[in-house]
């Protein structure tokens, strides 16, 4: 059995390389990719549940295919973490969804492509000590394409008291060095220049007590030829060793750019959060890693509006939000999410208080992030072009090794290639730049 197939992504990066695992499988098997969803056999939904938006979106798309199997017929899967979630639940609303994957039974996607294999709903939280069973598949890589995200770790044991992550991804699981090699070589092979190495805590990477994240990163560094730039995502300010931070600084190909959520500027709502490190903590952590790394770009992560923060807890936030000077910073509310400790905390904060706040604190994070971009105005980058600009004809969309995007002139042959740029204006957060010719 063999035919089409239309895959819809939603959330994060382990997501998406999740999702070109599970293309690598039904392409292995004879099935082809559709370009749209009206012409699929197969339809696969791979979900986010670290917020509600994210799990109203699903059900919207579920809502659309229940419209559009009245009049052609497949198979729809839903699958990723609102699977492991609300898995018994999406059989009983929707009778549109054929098949519910929980985040360990993607490999049955093979058994329902060759037309066996019976409904599946998502194991339960009590069950997640099967995580140890959690098999890493190979990346699929588009041809043509030049960067790829390679997992390398999979769960979290930290438990933050707002997240869900623990209870639908299961415990950390590090990935078998030997078998990453082994990736890594079929991704230069098919001439990838950039990797970003995924986990949910990717700095706790630890096989065996015998190799941890700064070693692995310093292996991968030393050993990659054609591939250029290594970045990796997402770090817990908990595990930042100083020799993490020596390795990004001594190789030229770990890039410059460290995504390091803090969440919260007043300790006592990350105590609340569990977040198991302070305000005084952070502060220190990012002076050392911009004393060892010259030219570092730093983003993060902004939570507010968690149960019980006061004005007080808020100024700390905007207080350390101006001492830091992120480059970039991912704002958002306090989401609950049923399962979470946080949930049934007391002092819930009145939503229009939360929006208040987080345009607040919008504002100042664009002043700063405004700012810090202007000043880079002159400089030359070398940059990796990503590919046509869609609002301007002629025009090339880049990054530099610190992660901003740089627009500039340019033919489309250059995509996929390093290419040296100076920095002239900005536009929002999009440099626009020039091309620097040998010799002038």
């Amino acid at each position: 059995m063999t035919g089409r197939f239309f895959l819809e992504t939603y959330g994060c990066q382990m997501n998406i390389a999740e999702s070109n695992a599970m293309t690598l499988q039904l392409e292995a098997l004879g099935w082809s990719a559709a370009e749209r969803p009206e012409e699929a056999d197969i339809v696969l939904l791979n979900t986010c549940a670290v917020r509600q938006t994210a799990e109203d979106r699903i059900w919207g798309r579920i809502g659309y295919y229940k419209f559009l199997k009245e009049s052609r017929d497949f198979t729809l899967i839903v699958t990723g973490c609102m699977a492991e979630r609300l898995g018994e639940e999406i059989i009983k609303e929707s009778k549109a969804v054929d098949y519910v994957l929980g985040t360990f039974q993607k490999r049955k996607l093979s058994e329902i492509a060759r037309g066996h294999g019976e409904k599946h709903v998502s194991v339960k939280a009590d069950d997640l000590s099967v995580s140890p069973h959690f098999q890493f598949e190979p990346y699929h890589l588009a041809k043509g394409a030049f960067k790829a995200f390679l997992p390398i770790m999979h769960g979290c044991n930290n438990f933050c008291s707002y997240c869900i992550v623990p209870y639908v991804r299961g415990r950390e699981i590090s990935r078998s060095p030997d078998d990453i090699f082994r990736e890594i070589e079929r991704l230069e092979e098919k001439g990838v220049r950039e990797i970003t190495l995924l986990g949910q805590n990717v700095n706790s990477y630890n096989w065996k007590d015998t190799l941890r994240f700064p070693d692995l990163l310093a292996k991968i560094a030393s050993m990659t030829d054609s591939i250029r730039w290594i970045r990796f995502m997402s770090s817990h300010p908990k595990d930042i060793p100083q020799e993490l931070i020596r390795v990004i600084a001594e190789h030229e190909t770990v890039c410059n750019h460290i995504h390091l959520p803090v969440q919260h500027g007043s300790n006592s709502v990350l105590r609340r959060m569990n977040r198991k490190y302070t305000r005084e903590h952070y502060f220190d952590l990012v002076e050392m890693m911009r004393t060892a790394i010259p030219g570092l770009s730093l983003s993060t992560d902004l939570m507010i509006g968690f149960p019980g923060e006061t004005e007080e807890d808020f100024e700390l936030t905007l207080d350390l939000v101006r001492q830091v000077g992120f480059d970039d910073a991912f704002t958002y509310y306090y989401n609950p999410r049923v399962g979470t400790a946080a949930y049934d905390m007391a002092e819930q904060v009145p939503h229009e208080v939360k929006l208040d706040r987080l345009k607040t604190l919008i504002e100042l994070q664009r002043e700063i992030s405004f700012a810090r971009h202007k000043a880079r105005i002159g400089d030359s980058e070398k940059v990796l072009v990503e590919q046509r600009a869609k609002k301007r004809e002629g025009e090339l969309l880049a990054r530099t090794n610190r992660n901003e995007m740089v627009a500039f002139p340019g033919d489309e042959g250059l995509i996929g290639s390093f290419v040296p740029v100076v920095l002239k204006t900005l536009h929002g957060n999009t440099f626009r730049g020039e091309v620097v010719c040998p010799g002038k």
